[in-house]
């Protein structure tokens, strides 16, 4: 089935919203408002249609709610699922080796296999911030370190639970997100690599849910910026003495900001990571 797409952008979180839920009128086949992660503070407003999309209404809108005028798109046919298998390579990262089952062929003995599945593929390790996680877990487990709990917070596909329950077997961990979809494709993730018994899932808010109360001696954070800002004085009291926190989700030219947030709550930076235009750190708790 051929579908259309129609794509605009403005620089207005709140219009950008009510401009999305002005196009549901419009009968479309799914809608997306998404903020530009370049600190633009630039929002993205798409739609798809089953059919060529009105385009005076689209206009109308676009002014109504002062976005620049749509661009209107013919979407091709494409198996994505076979796309992405045919895209995604293996990727390691220290002791790490995330794969889908298409290269399951691939895994070399002595390391940590990891496998999400193509159709999961967001948090695979391919992105910048992922993978500067888990080089900053495999760090961090080369120096002895050895968390009785550990919390995943925003885990998506939970890869980095899985990464920690694979290195500690007797570690509690718990991951965690607010998309209960999100949740889903972690149970998947979990059952695929044999960790269902392993991993508690939860959906919840940051640490808004009770099997999140600290103290927790790991916590990784892979979201965006202002959210870990915000969860700032929450994470560093939720951190056991000497705990460390993996966050990523930052571009470089918000890292300063948010390691100095975290300094003022007594975690310091221990160790960072640069991948392309993305930044990951190892926070440390101090001990007390």
């Amino acid at each position: 089935m051929t579908t259309y797409s129609a794509y605009t952008t403005l620089t207005d979180k709140s219009r950008a919203e009510a401009l999305g839920d002005a196009l549901e009128d419009l009968e479309t086949l799914g809608i997306g408002v998404f903020e530009v992660e370049d600190g633009s503070g630039t929002y993205e407003v798409a739609a798809y249609f089953d059919a060529p999309p009105d385009g005076i209404a689209l206009d109308l809108l676009a002014a109504a709610y002062g976005a620049r005028a749509f661009i209107v798109s013919e979407v091709p046919e494409t198996d994505w699922v076979a796309h992405v298998r045919r895209e995604l390579h293996p990727v390691e990262a220290g002791r790490f080796f995330v794969y889908g089952s298409h290269d399951a062929d691939k895994v070399p003995e002595g390391k940590i296999a990891l496998l999400i599945e193509a159709q999961m593929a967001f948090g695979t390790g391919h992105h910048g911030t992922t993978l500067g996680c888990l080089r900053l877990l495999d760090s961090l487990a080369s120096q002895g370190f050895r968390p009785s709990r550990v919390a995943d917070i925003g885990c998506g596909t939970a890869v980095l639970a899985m990464a920690a329950a694979h290195l500690w077997p007797e570690a509690e961990v718990i991951a965690s997100d607010i998309d209960p979809v999100a949740i889903d494709v972690a149970r998947a993730n979990a059952k695929a690599n044999d960790l269902e018994d392993r991993i508690r899932l939860v959906t919840a808010a940051g640490f808004d849910h009770d099997d999140l109360a600290g103290p927790f001696d790991l916590i990784f954070a892979n979201i965006l910026m202002q959210p870990l800002i915000d969860l700032a004085p929450k994470m560093s009291e939720s951190l056991a003495p000497g705990g460390s926190a993996i966050l990523s989700g930052i571009l470089l030219d918000q890292a300063d900001r948010v390691v100095s947030t975290y300094s003022q709550f007594g975690v310091q930076s221990e160790e960072e990571q640069r991948i392309g235009d993305w930044f990951a750190v190892n926070l440390r708790q101090a001990r007390q």
